[in-house]
C-alpha cells in the first residue's frame, strides 16, 4: 500500500522527490514500529492507541515535537488516501493529535550585561550618545515595543509623575511607570535636543537632520551596541522587551503586572517568559547544589 500511496503522489499529485522520500521514510519508521509491536498488526488493524505509543516512543528518544509532528502527518495523509480507495475501513489517526510544538525561549540580554551597556561612563556626550543611551535605556526599562518608541511625542512623558504613555496594537493606551535612572537620561535628552537639533516633528527621538527617529536606524543601532556586551545571535528591539520582561520576573513582579506592562491582550502571550526564568533556575540549581 506504501508503493501505491507513493504512486499517486508522484503522478496524481506531482509531489517532488523530495517530499516522496521523507513520506517513504515516515510511513516506514510507523509500520516498523507497529510490526515490532505485533508482528500480525498491519495497516488494517492499527487503532489509535498504536498511532499514540508510536508518538510517545518518538518522544522518548527525544525527537523533538515538530519532527513528530511531520511524521505523524505523513502516516495521516496515507490513510485518508487509503480510506478513500476502499484500502482500509477505518482512519485510526483521525482523533490523534500530534504534540504540541515547542515554543522558542525569548532571547535576553543578562541584567549584568545591560548594566555595562548603559553605564554612562562609557558613552560619548555628543548628542548622537545621548540619543542611543537613552532609547536602549528607554526600551529596556519601560518594555515597549519598536513601533511605539517611534510613536513617542514629547506630551507622552511625563516626567514629574515618571510615567510614559504609549499607543500600542489596535490603538491601545497603556501608562508605563519609570524610574529616576530614566527620568533624569530624558531630561538631560530633551535639553541637548532642543539646544542642538531643530526638529522637523514631534517625534520625542529625534535625527540630527530633525526627523523622528526610524524603524531601519533603530534597529541597526540596537543591534551594534548589544553586541559590545552580548554575543546573541539576535540583538533587536524585541530582544530588549524580552529582556525588560526577564528581569521584571526574576525582580518577583507577578505575571499579570508584567502582561499589563506589556500591553499583552493574554495573560498565555507573558507567560513565556516564566519559561525563560525557570531555566534560569534550573541552571542555578545545577551549579550551587552539591547533588545537582
Amino acid at each position: 500500500m506504501i508503493d501505491e500511496f507513493l504512486t499517486y503522489l508522484r503522478y496524481e499529485r506531482n509531489r517532488s522527490e523530495r517530499t516522496l522520500l521523507s513520506y517513504s521514510k515516515n510511513l516506514s519508521l510507523f509500520e516498523g514500529f507497529f510490526k515490532g509491536l505485533d508482528a500480525n498488526l498491519s495497516w488494517s488493524t492499527v487503532d489509535s492507541d498504536v498511532v499514540r505509543l508510536w508518538m510517545e516512543d518518538m518522544m522518548d528518544k527525544g525527537n523533538k515535537a515538530s519532527s513528530v509532528c511531520c511524521r505523524l502527518s505523513s502516516v495521516k495523509s496515507f490513510y485518508r488516501y487509503a480510506l478513500a480507495r476502499g484500502l482500509v475501513k477505518r482512519d485510526p489517526t483521525l482523533d490523534v493529535d500530534g504534540p504540541k510544538k515547542e515554543k522558542p525561549l525569548p532571547q535576553f540580554v543578562k541584567e549584568s550585561q545591560m548594566d555595562e551597556l548603559l553605564d554612562k561612563s562609557s558613552w560619548g556626550e555628543d548628542y548622537k550618545s545621548t540619543l542611543k543611551r537613552v532609547i536602549l535605556m528607554t526600551f529596556y526599562e519601560t518594555g515597549i515595543r519598536l513601533s511605539e518608541l517611534i510613536g513617542l511625542e514629547d506630551k507622552d512623558v511625563d516626567l514629574t509623575r515618571q510615567e510614559l504613555k504609549v499607543t500600542g496594537k489596535r490603538d491601545k493606551q497603556r501608562v508605563i511607570p519609570f524610574g529616576e535612572e530614566l527620568a533624569v537620561a530624558l531630561r538631560d535628552y530633551i535639553a541637548v535636543r532642543n539646544r542642538e537639533i531643530e526638529r522637523r516633528d514631534a517625534g520625542l527621538f529625534a535625527l540630527e537632520k530633525g526627523t523622528r527617529v526610524t524603524g531601519p536606524w533603530v534597529r541597526l543601532m540596537v543591534r551594534e551596541e548589544l553586541a559590545r556586551v552580548c554575543t546573541l545571535r539576535k540583538r533587536s528591539p524585541h530582544v530588549l522587551r524580552h529582556s525588560f520582561a526577564t528581569a521584571m520576573l526574576n525582580h518577583d513582579a507577578d505575571l499579570e503586572s508584567v502582561r499589563k506592562l506589556l500591553g499583552h491582550v493574554s495573560l498565555s502571550t507573558t507567560e513565556i517568559y516564566t519559561h525563560t526564568t525557570f531555566e534560569q533556575l534550573k541552571r542555578i540549581y545545577k551549579d550551587a547544589h552539591p547533588r545537582a
